[in-house]
């Protein structure tokens, strides 16, 4: 399944690109399409910070990414790192003592934010109290008045130069010129270069399993292992979690070893937001293709073969072979280089290496889950012995991947 990102860069008064606009777009035409904006902002997240990965989107830079009020409104925020997103508000946002008190939590938490398509309504008698509170006002070149953008430019020089004015639909170099000469530091628009559109594949989700696991965890002593069960059979929800984890604020420097581990480091309270928030944007997902089924179906079977044969061999870290299994054929789900995919995942380095292709003691049940897949019985024979694994195992070992798969595959 495609996904798409809109981006547009932001320039400096030397023409430097200091940060990038990110904009909904759910095809390769640029313009925007008429859609729910909370669902516009949700994708707009999970695309670029998740599915394709923040580094690969801005190149590291910070995010403008507009904020409908439900939204700021909520507690979702701080999954993300503050020094990666800026927070912007849309013009039809009202002006409340109650979104001050929202957005002086949100800079607490070391956000910035911006007033996007911003104009001054005489009736809001709170503007001193949001200036405090905001870094970047855009104001649009095309849209407003000079007599409109002067009132908001004086107050901002009298009152408020922490403020960064930036210039939006800035088309010519003689507009550029005027909006330097008036003291905006920030330039956007079609005459430094028109929004990219960004692309690339994403793996589609059993949104059935995310129902059922929101379910399971309204339960204020929700059973982990069996969160980790029904976690085990999506696996882009497994990868996903692996990319919250990574790009999360809270991240520590631990590896992860298992998805049990990956529930307890992003913890039970940001999952569950988080789960709602990914079946949300689920919720109208293309149907999958008889391709992306055979993968998926051949990525589980690893992983079930890779842990139990793991567990024959009483490793305690199985959850690491269930892991290498699992990932096994990432490259080819996502369509994309397998290192460029690993390095956005904070998974341990023996797995890490494992999937990569390097010979690692693991390297074995990788390829004896491969043959099993296949039944090729003359790499399954020598892989099993390697394993100590008994030939009167081999089936039986077969079997329960194979059923175990199905039911999962059975749940969509």
């Amino acid at each position: 399944m495609e996904v798409f990102i809109g981006r547009q860069p932001i320039f400096n008064s030397e023409e430097e690109i200091v940060a990038y606009e990110l904009l909904y777009r759910n095809n390769d035409v640029n313009k925007f399409s008429q859609i729910d904006s909370d669902k516009a902002t949700i994708d707009v997240l999970i695309n670029s910070f998740i599915t394709i990965g923040f580094k690969e989107v801005s190149n590291g830079l910070p995010s403008f990414i507009n904020f409908t009020e439900n939204l700021i409104m909520q507690e979702e925020l701080h999954f993300f790192n503050p020094t990666k997103v800026v927070i912007e508000l849309l013009e039809n946002i009202p002006i409340t003592p109650a979104l001050i008190d929202r957005l002086k939590t949100i800079k607490r938490n070391g956000f910035k934010l911006a007033l996007d398509d911003f104009t001054m309504d005489e009736s809001v008698l709170i503007y001193d109290n949001l200036f405090e509170l905001v870094d970047y006002i855009k104001l649009d070149f095309i849209q407003t008045s000079e007599q409109e953008r002067a009132i908001i430019e004086n107050k901002v020089k009298a009152n408020f130069p922490h403020i960064q004015l930036l210039a939006e639909k800035v088309e010519t170099r003689e507009v550029y010129e005027q909006a330097k000469y008036l003291g905006y530091s920030l330039f956007q628009g079609y005459f430094f270069q028109r929004p990219q559109i960004l692309k690339a594949t994403d793996i589609p989700a059993n949104l059935f399993q995310y129902f059922q696991i929101i379910s399971l965890m309204r339960d204020e002593n929700t059973n982990i292992d069996m969160l980790v069960e029904y976690i085990e059979r999506e696996i882009s929800l497994t990868y996903r979690l692996l990319k919250l984890i990574n790009n999360s604020s809270k991240r520590s420097k631990s590896k992860v070893r298992s998805i049990k581990q990956a529930i307890i480091l992003l913890g039970l309270t940001e999952l569950r937001k988080w789960i709602y928030l990914l079946a949300m944007h689920e919720s109208d997902i293309q149907k999958k293709g008889e391709v992306f089924n055979e993968l998926i179906y051949a990525s589980l079977f690893r992983a079930k073969v890779c842990e139990k044969c793991a567990r024959l061999n009483y490793q305690n870290n199985y959850s690491e072979y269930f892991l290498i299994g699992l990932f096994s054929l990432i490259d080819a789900l996502l369509n994309r280089p397998i290192n460029s995919i690993l390095v956005q995942l904070p998974l341990a380095e023996n797995i890490i290496e494992t999937i990569s292709g390097a010979e690692t003691e693991m390297t074995p049940y990788l390829q004896f889950s491969i043959a099993l897949s296949k039944l090729n019985w003359a790499e399954i024979v020598p892989l099993a012995r390697q394993l100590n694994i008994s030939k009167d195992k081999i089936i039986p070992i077969y079997e329960e991947a194979r059923v175990w798969v199905n039911e999962a595959i059975d749940m969509n």
